[in-house]
């Protein structure tokens, strides 16, 4: 019982705070350009007034068009009662498979972009097929990271693979430290950061796609484009990063988890900011040459696994 309790908790934190988290990415990176920059309560005040803005559709529109905001909000929320956040065991078990989060995350993905083709906007079409094109170019690094990682641990769970990976009771010390570097870098490329993307921006690739959204249906789709960053910076975090979480489930252990995970999630996105602020956009054809990269790392953590390194 209280697990169910935890993965509750879990998705409605998540749901509450990702829009606070995304605020306080770009309160950051405006910093560090020297410029104002917008409040980190801006994207609750832009939810807020889409909330109560008329929700618009275009007229040849299908039930895909309207299905995708809540769709998309809805396998985030799962995710989030399955993901190992403050506790190093998954809440409930059966959501915690590499497998399932996988597939899961690809739904709303393709319904991301079958929707925006059904928008019967050209421009969100082009967004939209990028989107899966970033999908193709950066799921199979990931895919082979976390199969060296499950070679490594024994087990396919992200739970008990973080476990293994927090005890240093794998085979393969320096394979799970490869597959977590090109793991870390495909996550890089899932949150829409430059060089690949900048999330916020309506004509960019991430966001380009919800051109034709307007009222709740936006606002849904905004606040699961932040819950998708925490998501996958969690799932990181779960895997290759479980030292601090609670390994029992007594309050002050499950305390002292949710602090060393907000302070590692904070860290991972002060890094993004830097890296964002080191860099400049990448032309989309040459995308391809650096995804390239990370299925390399990803290749060379298999073949350091398979020889016991």
């Amino acid at each position: 019982m209280t697990e169910i309790i935890i993965a509750i908790v879990q998705a409605l934190l998540l749901m509450l705070l990702a829009p606070l988290v995304s605020g306080t990415a770009r309160w950051m990176r405006a910093k560090m350009h020297t410029r104002r920059g917008p409040s980190i309560l801006q994207d609750y005040y832009d939810i807020a007034k889409l909330l109560k803005r008329q929700d618009v559709r275009t007229q040849h529109s299908s039930f895909v068009f309207r299905l995708m905001p809540p769709l998309y909000m809805g396998v985030l929320l799962i995710l989030a009662c399955g993901m190992p956040m403050i506790t190093r065991a998954c809440p409930i078990p059966v959501l915690g498979d590499v497998i399932t989060i996988i597939y899961l995350l690809a739904l709303p993905r393709f319904f991301f972009a079958l929707a925006a083709v059904d928008s019967s906007d050209a421009y969100s079409g082009v967004g939209g097929i990028r989107e899966l094109i970033v999908g193709v170019l950066v799921e199979p690094s990931m895919m082979l990271a976390l199969f060296v990682a499950a070679l490594a641990t024994g087990t396919t769970n992200i739970g008990a693979m973080g476990e293994a990976i927090g005890s240093l009771s794998v085979t393969s010390p320096v394979a799970v430290v490869v597959a977590a570097a090109a793991f870390a870098l495909a996550c890089y490329v899932e949150l829409g950061k430059l060089p690949y993307d900048v999330a916020e921006a309506e004509q960019e690739l991430q966001e380009g796609p919800l051109a034709e959204y307007s009222g709740p249906s936006l606002a849904m789709a905004k606040a699961s484009l932040s819950m998708k960053q925490v998501i996958v910076v969690s799932w990181f975090i779960a895997v290759f990063l479980p030292f601090g979480s609670a390994t029992e489930l007594t309050i002050p252990a499950l305390a002292l988890g949710a602090l060393v995970f907000v302070v590692k999630v904070a860290a991972i996105f002060f890094v993004c900011s830097i890296v964002e602020n080191l860099v400049s956009r990448v032309r989309w054809k040459y995308m391809s040459r650096q995804t390239w990269t990370i299925v390399g790392v990803s290749v060379l953590a298999l073949v350091f696994c398979v020889l016991g390194i």
